[in-house]
């Protein structure tokens, strides 16, 4: 049996993810199909009689909205929420605002690969000169968080925001699970592997292998010591979710020109 268990998911897909673009710390709402993924997330997790007593989410809106929409359709819209920008996806510095399709053009689908899956391979950082920068480290959620703007990141590696992810684990969520509570985290795709790497003890070779399709609930059952009993499970109809997960696989590839 399983002492602690959470359930952890990727947000509902986003209006940029839609367009196949590096979106990164840029806040940008849910997509249409991103709402129905939330809304089917809630359906699925009410149907299997989940109840949750805490949420976390990170400080962008298609991270906290998607957490609204389960949460509605689940009848818990009460349950606290509770948001911080270490749950944040991967900052992708210079890269964020491009297309992943015309990057695999210009620099070949490894690299892209290695830049959007590795563990320790940091993008080129973000300048004041991106067009987005200003959007970024101007936001005023980020004077509210528990860093300085100056010392927030320009671009980062998944070991990066692993790092920056940890203390949060360790000091506001582990407590709380270990208080009996069930929780639900509606991070990113990037979060979400860092956190599965630390909690499953993924390598730095395989978690390039960790691909995590939007608005699918992972299940992680825990033991004491917070190990898991047994590899993360993806719930939901197990065909669309491997479809799902290629379709994400294929973002970072060169498109086929259809004759």
């Amino acid at each position: 049996m399983a002492k602690y268990r959470l359930v952890l998911l990727r947000h509902g897909e986003g209006a940029w993810t839609k367009e196949n673009r590096f979106c990164s710390w840029v806040d940008q709402k849910l997509s249409s199909d991103g709402i129905k993924e939330a809304q089917n997330c809630g359906k699925h997790l009410k149907a299997l009689g989940f109840e949750f007593d805490l949420v976390f989410t990170s400080v962008l809106s298609r991270s906290i909205q998607t957490a609204w929409l389960i949460l509605e359709e689940m009848g818990q819209e009460w349950v606290p929420i509770q948001s911080s920008w270490r749950l944040n996806e991967r900052h992708y510095g210079a890269l964020i605002g491009l297309n992943r399709a015309e990057m695999a053009l210009n620099h070949g689908e490894e690299q892209v690969k290695i830049w959007r899956r590795s563990y320790d391979v940091t993008p080129p950082p973000i300048s004041e000169s991106h067009p987005y920068y200003e959007e970024i480290h101007n936001d005023r959620r980020y004077k509210c968080s528990d860093v300085s703007q100056d010392n927030l990141p320009k671009a980062e590696s998944l070991k990066d925001v692993l790092d920056r992810l940890l203390p949060y684990w360790n000091e506001k969520i582990v407590p709380e699970l270990k208080s009996g509570k069930m929780i639900l985290i509606s991070a990113h795709g990037n979060s979400s592997r860092a956190l599965l790497k630390h909690v499953e003890g993924i390598s730095d070779e395989d978690i390039i292998n960790v691909t995590l399709p939007t608005g699918v609930p992972i299940l992680l059952e825990l033991d004491e010591n917070l190990r898991p009993l047994g590899p993360h499970q993806f719930l939901g109809d197990q065909e669309a979710i491997q479809a799902a997960i290629k379709k994400v696989e294929d973002q970072g590839k060169v498109k086929s020109v259809e004759k």
